[in-house]
């Protein structure tokens, strides 16, 4: 079979979709949010009681997502969901956002923590993390160009490494002696549900979507995308409560607000200085671990594009001997590189890659959620999909987080000095696909 006629194959399980679901969600996010979390709410309760409502609010997004997963079972994801629901154009827009903003923009933010972190192990210099991100990039889009097995079996092993690794922070500060008491700085009017709290308790829990981009390479898709959905979001709200308990109970809730590196001080706090150095490999596994999983399903979107859309069909090629999408993947990698080159000039790569992808993934995640409400009226592809419970309330509640998420995400990029540029350069990105949307339909009218 040539690579014009190869079609992907179902070769994930629910263990597969499951690891590469908690791949994509427990990140750096949770060695750096919980300080800020804690800084923005007035009670350890209080802080506990936020990342519940997180991991309820993804669970009620992957319900949702679930359903869509299971009426259309199509690579693509999100691409797949908007082009029914919305239409062509909405979805093209998505792709072109996702391929040159929202995916390559968080590969980039994911490549710049690796490279951070393992700089602190060996420096290459004063561009030492824009190198080792630019690196992990080449890397990883090397290993999912060789294959589908490859990726997904070395996602398998740092994924689980990663939650060994969580585990024993738990453990050891689940089991260390209680924090001193260390005096509360005021919350000034902020809560989890106003404040700076719940925004990041949301983006920590980011990245579970992913999982829709792999329904059409999932045994039995129907069932299983909806239980490694469901069950991954549990294991990593299981996780996180955990291990935020473990940081409260090690530091208390004033000693997290003072700390700049919560997961560290809690290493240092219960194994002494040796713990750093853990704690930098914990952070690397992590980050190859997301930067993985997050090329693995970035570049499904660009093949559904290429499927769709003349101009772009080179990208719709799957290569029949890796079982990937092996253009797509590579015209990630390069936008991806480049972005790194961008943001490495200025101070904060990491935060500008933050301020470039937010307020369009935003966008784009209220839009696929209110895309259910409008499917609910067709008949769905699948005789008998799965179905979100408590329809309408549960993606009601979902969509207005993605609402307040994109008008909260919005408002913090644009008060960070590097963030604010980012996030300008990311929305013109988004608004240029207008023209390349209007220059496709010309194409494609012309035959």
């Amino acid at each position: 079979m040539s690579a014009h006629e190869a079609e992907p194959r179902q070769l994930l399980s629910v263990g597969d979709g499951v690891f590469l679901t908690v791949g994509m969600v427990i990140g750096v996010g949770i060695f750096k949010a919980p300080s800020i979390v804690a800084g923005n709410t007035s009670g350890g309760a209080e802080f506990l009681f936020a990342w519940l409502l997180g991991g309820v609010i993804s669970l009620c997004g992957a319900l949702v997502y679930a359903e869509l997963s299971a009426r259309y079972p199509e690579t693509g994801g999100e691409y797949a969901f908007l082009h029914h629901g919305l239409g062509r154009g909405t979805a093209f827009l998505f792709a072109w956002s996702r391929m040159t903003v929202i995916q390559t923009g968080a590969i980039a933010a994911i490549a710049f923590v690796f490279g951070d972190y393992a700089s602190t192990l060996l420096p290459l210099g004063s561009k030492s993390s824009a190198i080792y991100a630019g690196l992990a990039v080449i890397a990883i889009t090397a290993l999912n160009v060789a294959g589908t097995s490859q990726s997904k079996w070395v996602q398998n092993v740092l994924t689980t490494g990663l939650a060994l690794a969580v585990l024993i922070v738990v453990v050891s500060g689940l089991t260390a002696a209680p924090a001193a008491p260390t005096p509360v700085a005021a919350a000034e009017g902020k809560s989890w549900f106003s404040g700076l709290a719940l925004i990041f308790v949301l983006l920590t829990y980011g990245g579970w979507n992913e999982a829709a981009y792999l329904t059409a390479e999932m045994r039995d898709t129907r069932r299983n995308i909806v239980r490694a959905l469901v069950i991954g979001i549990v294991v990593i709200t299981v996780l996180y409560l955990l291990l935020n308990l473990a940081y409260l109970r090690t530091l208390g809730l004033g000693g997290m607000q003072s700390s700049k590196a919560v997961a560290y001080d809690l290493m240092r706090a219960t194994w002494g200085e040796g713990g750093a150095g853990l704690l930098g490999i914990v952070v690397v596994s992590a980050a190859l671990s997301t930067l993985n999983a997050t090329v693995f399903t970035g570049a499904r979107t660009n093949y559904a594009l290429g499927r769709d859309f003349v101009i772009f069909r080179a990208l719709g090629r799957w290569n029949e001997n890796s079982s990937a999408p092996v253009n797509a993947l590579l015209v990630q990698g390069v936008i991806a590189v480049a972005l790194v080159g961008l943001a490495s000039m200025t101070p904060d790569g990491f935060q500008t890659m933050v301020g470039y992808t937010a307020p369009a993934f935003w966008l784009f995640f209220l839009l696929t959620s209110i895309s259910l409400f409008l499917l609910r009226r067709h008949a769905p592809v699948n005789p008998d999909p799965f179905r979100v419970p408590l329809y309408p309330v549960t993606p009601a509640l979902f969509c207005a987080a993605c609402a307040w998420m994109l008008y909260s995400s919005f408002n913090y990029a644009m008060s960070l000095d590097p963030g604010s540029i980012g996030a300008m350069v990311g929305i013109a990105m988004l608004a240029s696909g207008v023209p390349v949307l209007m220059w496709a339909k010309r194409r494609a009218a012309a035959g």
